[in-house]
């Protein structure tokens, strides 16, 4: 029995070695030579290909370890060392680091699109275990199936031989991410759903249940993949869904009004639908005039309602208090009360719809004074002077707290300084943290700088060059359509 001596104290190696590294081993590390072989080991794995000089790749590895130590015996996570295993990765068409795909028996299913924390891998890649559609084989599995707090996708099936259930099956396999699928090869499993032949089933979850409408869908088309995606998003969410964190880009491609209350379907699912119930009743007798409606838990959407549509905490007490967004962003609100007999939102749909609704826009107030080489823009006054179509408008958003904002900002007043003199030309700034940037300007990180010609303001142009003066200039010199200072010579400025 060899044994070892530490500070003194005499370890057995046979006794120390199991525990070194073990929490390394969560993550099967995958090479050129055995990746195929290892993989096709695994029903479910998620593969990390990353190159150790990768600052991304080094912030994501604890994460992805961590998640690997919870999923053990689920899902396999593994990783592959792109710079020395190069066939591998080119192979997979990796072109950037990191890379996270999900392989299914060693096959390259999906690219994972999730988060990249360690509970978000872990939650994710749950949802991954099993087949793609799970074959219901008695009625008490269907029973169970679609009795969820999810919508269920059930492919109703002659026989397991059925060329339908291929192309149902492969649609499962891509969108698994987002619906839950399962299939039956028993006619007579759904006969009580007067369903007699080969279809597709969509059942809402049954906690929506409700007199408006009914709680399943039937899709009876040619089946292909596009086909059923088109299925489940036109009739996955009903009349009126519920509106989550997770659900809610999807539901915004469209004109949305949304209630927001106490909704809690785990803790108080008659409550929650006793409000959804009555916008229903509303929602239905404006169907067809492209408004889709929903509901909301206020507390899952606080800081949103506050930042974007200046709603307090307290506004609305326990009755629901009801905003619209457009597809284009525009944003309107009920401000009177919401009477549980629905008129106060009959109301509110009836001016909404002939124009009467102001809409809602986050503004700091209009500056009384806007002397300055840099012209201060704000919400309310963007229109009247960005979008001047007799004017070339230089624009960036920044925040207060960003130090890069802070940095540009001497650069950006000498601009503004050296272009003053031209009555054609304005340099301007808004704070986009406390006022609503409009449609048409991507601004996600700060400063964020955009151009907006004389003659075309509906197409913005982007600034993407340098932060000293001579780039700003050298830009407006090649875009600006009025400027007469930038029709000089370089050398004037």
């Amino acid at each position: 029995n060899m044994e070892v001596s530490l500070r003194g104290k005499p370890l057995s190696l046979l006794s120390c070695c199991p525990s070194v590294g073990s929490s390394r081993r969560a993550v099967l590390e995958l090479r050129d030579a055995d990746f195929d072989y290892l993989a096709t080991e695994h029903e479910t794995m998620l593969v990390k290909f990353y190159a150790p000089w990768c600052g991304h790749c080094k912030k994501l590895a604890p994460e992805f370890e961590k998640a690997a130590t919870r999923l053990k015996g689920s899902v396999q996570l593994a990783k592959v060392d792109c710079t020395a295993n190069t066939e591998t990765c080119v192979r997979f068409g990796v072109t950037g680091y990191p890379t996270l795909k999900i392989f299914r028996s060693g096959r390259d299913s999906a690219p994972y699109d999730g988060p990249r924390s360690a509970d978000g891998i872990y939650h994710y890649m749950k949802k991954q275990t099993g087949p793609d559609s799970v074959h219901l084989e008695t009625d008490k599995d269907l029973q169970t199936f679609i009795d969820n707090y999810d919508a269920s996708i059930v492919g109703v099936f002659s026989s397991t031989g059925s060329p339908r259930l291929s192309e149902f099956l492969k649609a499962a396999a891509l969108l698994r991410e987002q619906f839950r699928f399962a299939h039956v090869s028993d006619l007579t499993l759904v006969e009580k759903y007067d369903v007699n032949s080969e279809c597709v089933l969509l059942f809402r979850p049954p906690r929506l249940n409700n007199m408006f409408e009914d709680n399943m869908a039937v899709f009876t088309d040619y089946l292909t993949i596009g086909s059923l995606r088109r299925f489940i998003r036109d009739h996955m969410y009903g009349l009126c869904p519920h509106m989550t964190v997770e659900n809610r880009d999807r539901l915004r491609v469209r004109d949305l009004l949304t209630a927001y209350y106490d909704l809690d379907y785990h803790h108080n699912s008659r409550g929650s639908n006793y409000w959804r119930n009555r916008v229903m009743k509303v929602a239905s007798k404006y169907a067809g005039r492209g408004l889709t409606f929903s509901v909301a838990n206020k507390k899952d959407f606080l800081s949103e309602l506050e930042d974007e549509f200046g709603l307090g905490t307290s506004d609305g007490g326990e009755l629901p208090f009801v905003t619209i967004r457009t597809k284009l962003g525009h944003k309107y609100t009920m401000r009177e009360e919401f009477t549980r007999d629905g008129q106060s939102l009959e109301r509110f749909l009836d001016d909404y719809f002939v124009g009467r609704v102001k809409r809602y826009v986050k503004s700091e107030p209009v500056p009384d004074r806007n002397s300055a080489a840099v012209k201060v823009v704000v919400a309310e006054s963007f229109d009247a002077i960005v979008n001047d179509p007799d004017k070339d408008v230089l624009i960036q958003f920044y925040s207060p707290s960003c130090p890069h904002c802070k940095k540009l900002e001497p650069v950006y007043r000498e601009l503004a300084e050296k272009l003053d003199v031209d009555p054609n030309i304005v340099v301007a700034q808004m704070n986009a943290a406390d006022n609503d940037v409009p449609l048409g300007y991507d601004v996600h990180g700060f400063p964020t700088v955009y151009f907006a010609p004389a003659g075309k303001k509906d197409e913005p142009i982007r600034y993407e060059g340098g932060r000293e003066v001579k780039d700003f200039l050298k830009f407006l010199k090649r875009e600006a359509r009025r400027s007469q200072t930038l029709s000089g010579s370089k050398d004037e400025l």
